[in-house]
């Protein structure tokens, strides 16, 4: 902990008030160590059940994370809004960041034709009673799904694939329930069930997808949901083969305990096929987002699902956010339409699987085996991730450690490929053979 930043409080409410304050404010920074229970407890002069209690909380809101004998600390990314100057500061000068996991900026569709046409094509205003999911964009939703086996019979419309997932965790789970999550897994939502009070169970993923015996074990150990990426997994590239997706079936069939999610968030960027599980539960939903194919910035994502799992959805839209705005969706629509934006994804799905496998067969050439079956992004195994990070730093490349990713996986980094160009690959590939495979100083032994 900062020795700039002293916590106070003499109960409960006023220490976790202190604690989160120092992390908006970024004195207490993110993996930042907090004092022991009883060691604080004796510096504020109150029992050490007031501080414990302090703690839980935080935790339970996803602010804090007990990481065994390392203690306590806040969460990598915890979620409250910090000041800007409490971010992650920008790579070195010069450096080259491949730390972010988004797409290639120039290989998304560009979105100024389609809206200057929905401007010139602009009717009435939309009211708020006849707002919702655009008849024309369901249909088409539906036929693009059919077209790669996912049912999508009820149909709704989030923004985005973490707003619907965190929308079906909320209608299926309460604070205190756990949820199988790959490891390592999407970081933003292994924060979001910190944030939510639930508890992650980490699955082991493989190339293939989640493991069977990994699943087998969260559900033994009482796992009410279970999240699952088709394709392009978020770090390690990994997609559900048609191998594991009929033993993950003959595993979940049946199911009426269990919430199964899959997120199809690559979408048409995966040139990989889709082997869905989707039906294989009694609740179950399927999401697909635009935002990797077609723009960050277009926070849509089409959720399908049995009916009573989908009404739970929208629902709760209805009483709270209303709908997806109608002109994004009409966007989305027109996009979808467009035989020229289907050519430009096509094309950036091919760049993408290109500038990755080319990665992944020049750390071959250095013997290291890396991961990245699809997607935009390669997990490299390390024996130690602190000194992985820091020698790519100093060899002008930032890349993004895989601690934000894990709960009990092995160490790793994550590296971004969409913006590598072909003359990249080897001088990057030697920077994380020597990251990975350090040479020991002189005179120490081998």
């Amino acid at each position: 902990m900062s020795a700039r930043y002293q916590l106070s409080g003499t109960t409960a409410v006023e220490i976790s008030a202190g604690i989160e304050s120092g992390i908006r404010t970024g004195a207490l920074s993110p993996g930042a160590a907090l004092p022991p229970v009883r060691a604080l407890a004796a510096d504020l002069g109150v029992s050490p059940a007031t501080v414990a209690r302090a703690y839980q909380e935080l935790r339970q809101r996803g602010l804090l994370v007990t990481a065994g004998r390392h203690g306590t600390r806040v969460r990598p990314r915890p979620p409250v809004a910090a000041r800007r100057s409490a971010l992650r500061p920008p790579p070195l000068p010069g450096a080259r960041d491949l730390s972010r996991g988004e797409p290639d900026r120039r290989l998304l569709p560009p979105l100024g034709p389609h809206l200057a046409a929905l401007a010139a094509d602009t009717g009435p205003s939309v009211s708020y009673s006849d707002a919702g999911v655009l008849p024309e964009l369901a249909e088409m939703a539906r036929a693009r799904l059919d077209a790669d086996g996912v049912p999508a019979g009820e149909l709704t419309i989030t923004g985005g694939a973490l707003d619907g997932i965190e929308r079906l965790l909320g209608a299926h789970l309460r604070p205190g329930d756990a949820v199988a999550v790959e490891d390592p897994g999407w970081a933003n939502l292994l924060d979001l069930v910190a944030a939510l009070g639930l508890r992650p169970i980490g699955v082991p993923v493989d190339d293939e997808g989640p493991m069977v015996a990994g699943v087998a074990a969260a559900l033994a150990a009482g796992a009410r949901a279970l999240v699952v990426t088709s394709r392009a997994q978020n770090p390690t590239g990994s997609a559900v083969s048609a191998e594991r997706a009929e033993a993950l079936r003959a595993l979940l069939a049946g199911r009426r305990d269990l919430l199964l999610i899959e997120d199809d968030h690559a979408a048409e960027l995966a040139r990989v096929p889709l082997h869905p599980l989707a039906g294989a539960t009694a609740s179950w939903a399927f999401l697909r987002s635009v935002s990797k194919p077609f723009g960050p910035d277009l926070r849509l994502a089409v959720l399908v699902g049995d009916e009573t799992t989908v009404a739970r959805v929208a629902g709760r839209t209805r009483v709270g956010a209303g709908w997806v705005s109608t002109v994004l969706q009409r966007l989305v629509l027109a996009l979808w339409s467009d035989p020229a934006v289907d050519e430009l994804v096509r094309r950036a799905a091919q760049s993408y699987e290109q500038r990755r496998d080319g990665l992944l067969t020049a750390l071959t050439e250095h013997g290291l085996r890396a991961h990245g079956r699809s997607g935009i992004n390669v997990w490299l195994p390390v024996p130690d991730e602190t000194s992985a990070v820091t020698a790519l730093r100093d060899a002008g490349w930032a890349v993004a450690p895989g601690a934000l990713y894990r709960i009990a996986a092995a160490p790793a980094v994550r590296v971004t490929v969409s913006s590598l160009h072909a003359d990249d690959l080897a001088p990057l590939a030697a920077a994380l053979a020597h990251a990975a495979n350090p040479t020991p100083p002189p005179g120490f032994p081998t």
